[in-house]
């Protein structure tokens, strides 16, 4: 089985990615929606979500 790749793996985060992250926790989406939607693995995003603190759905 093969790791998933992504293309922005290791950058810093930028301003737009770090408002379109909020918007979408805001509508109540998963860590899995969020993280397709912006190219980035989820603990990348749960990371950068905690340390700003963002709270994000959790979704069963």
């Amino acid at each position: 089985m093969s790791k998933e790749q992504f293309s922005r793996h290791k950058q810093p985060w930028k301003s737009d990615e770090a408002a379109q992250l909020k918007m979408l926790a805001t509508k109540g989406q998963g860590l899995k929606q969020i993280a397709k939607a912006l190219n980035r693995s989820e603990e990348s995003t749960r990371d950068f979500a905690k340390k700003n603190k963002i709270a994000i759905a959790k979704k069963r």
